[in-house]
């Protein structure tokens, strides 16, 4: 079964709504095996992939992972990008802000971790945050020192104004920027913290925290459809991945990256002339002080 990446994008000024999105769809894998080769087969193509943006040294790849706790952010991160050389890729998870990084500007934190040109940066949630958790708690705007003038209701606009003029700004500097909204739905949440609770090997994944977050669930859907309308664009789309089944999930986002990687008709650097002799004068000295030392 083929894997049509725009099924799952948000087209540019789409109003977004849930409803429409479902969190689970029928499986692109018939049994546990059949996952494991395809998600394996992706691997190897990123792997590919990673080492032709590195050699062409032309493109930087940003992959921003969001969603409701347990939704999968980690796993996907941790399986997708499994085979991926980690000289060539970095991944940040961005938690409460620090005293510092709430000295300055909401993009800043996430800005200075940018990945290079050649390189892959992994963003486990993202300055998203700062229109999403902060949207549903905004006294948390209180500790970041904004003048009281700027803390009003069109703050979220100008928020998604500032996010687009960024991604817009990184997308002409060649930057391509990925962006997957792994949608979970209520009750396989509230299915994936009772195993963290049941599993000893998971207890550590628990927070209370993460109980009292969910109470805002409602707040939070209402703060993600009008983020995903506000900020997905041609140049840094949303991408709504369904959730509830982890395998799948990844095997899409895995195939959401090679599409956008493939996209980029990118080629090793071609040798010119000079060099190609220059190169054939060190392989015929090399060789023959192998033959020597025969």
């Amino acid at each position: 079964m083929n894997i049509n990446s725009k099924d799952f994008r948000v087209r540019a000024d789409e109003k977004v709504k849930f409803k429409k999105w479902p969190t689970l769809v029928e499986p692109y894998y018939q049994s546990k095996e059949q996952y494991q080769e395809i998600l394996s087969e992706h691997i190897w193509k990123l792997s590919a992939q990673q080492t032709l943006l590195y050699a062409s040294n032309h493109y930087s790849l940003l992959l921003i992972f969001q969603g409701m706790d347990a939704a999968g952010k980690d796993g996907a991160i941790k399986h997708v990008m499994s085979g991926v050389n980690p000289q060539g890729c970095e991944v940040f998870s961005f938690k409460q802000p620090s005293a510092e990084e709430l000295e300055h500007d909401f993009l800043w934190r996430t800005t200075r971790h940018l990945p290079e040109r050649g390189r892959i940066g992994i963003f486990n949630r993202s300055y998203y945050e700062e229109v999403l958790v902060v949207r549903v708690h905004p006294e948390l705007l209180h500790n970041e020192g904004l003048p009281d003038e700027l803390i009003e209701e069109t703050i979220w606009e100008q928020r998604y104004h500032s996010i687009v003029d960024l991604e817009n700004h990184l997308y002409r500097n060649g930057t391509r920027i990925i962006k997957f909204f792994l949608h979970l739905s209520k009750d396989e949440q509230r299915k994936r913290f009772l195993a963290r609770i049941d599993e000893p090997e998971k207890n550590w994944k628990f927070s209370l925290a993460d109980i009292e977050e969910r109470k805002f669930w409602n707040h939070y859907r209402k703060a993600y459809e009008a983020c995903l309308s506000a900020t997905s664009t041609k140049e840094a789309p949303w991408y709504v991945v369904p959730a509830d089944d982890k395998e799948n999930a990844r095997i899409i986002v895995s195939q959401i990256i090679l599409d956008t990687l493939n996209e980029l008709g990118m080629r090793y650097p071609e040798v010119d002339k000079a060099r190609r002799q220059k190169l054939q004068s060190i392989r015929t000295l090399l060789a023959s002080e192998g033959q020597s030392a025969e």
